[in-house]
């Protein structure tokens, strides 16, 4: 029988999505560098950025199952892909990763819906929202790219102008590992 996600309880597919985060923050790290070493400081920082979101992301998903005291295990990455054809293959290849996110990170919820974990169920609803914004933000870059055709300065430039992000304040965020409690 294959090893169905949708019918494993939440704790063990909160693990699998730990690796998978982690992966994510070094998948973002090598499409960094590869931006950055093509001449594309915005592109790349866009994407360091992002690396170290998804770090905390996976970072937070262990706080959780260290909150709860349920077993915590960090493993070794997937594959990392770091070499690409073009800025916009990379970009491309980045939002396909994070809509395979969103799918996974929507499983988690049904899978704590479903096994009355409601507590893993509200923790999950605050990743929902990041990946629905990681999404859009890498839907906007990659129209950009398309739009640009082929004018990689104008993208640096809208970047630099439309992705400036402040950092704001979310109270609902999950508390990372490693970090000062409250």
């Amino acid at each position: 029988m294959p090893d169905n996600d949708a019918e494993k309880p939440f704790p063990p597919l909160l693990r699998t999505q730990i690796r998978r985060g982690f992966t994510a923050g070094q998948q973002y790290l090598a499409a960094a560098v590869y931006l950055d070493a093509n001449r594309l400081p915005q592109l790349a920082k866009h994407c360091y950025g992002k690396a170290a979101e998804q770090h905390g992301h996976a970072l937070r998903m262990v706080q959780y199952l260290l909150d709860r005291d349920l077993d915590v295990q960090v493993t070794g990455l997937d594959e990392i892909r770091s070499t690409f054809e073009s800025p916009r293959a990379a970009i491309d290849f980045l939002l396909t990763t994070a809509q395979g996110r969103s799918t996974q990170i929507s499983e988690l919820a049904r899978a704590a819906r479903e096994s009355g974990d409601y507590l893993g169920e509200r923790f999950v609803q605050w990743f929902l929202k990041e990946q629905v914004e990681e999404v859009a933000k890498m839907t906007t870059l990659l129209t950009v790219l398309d739009r640009a055709d082929g004018n990689l300065f104008d993208v640096e430039e809208f970047i630099a102008r439309e992705l400036r992000t402040p950092h704001r304040v979310d109270n609902t965020t999950p508390r990372m590992a490693g970090a000062a409690k409250n």
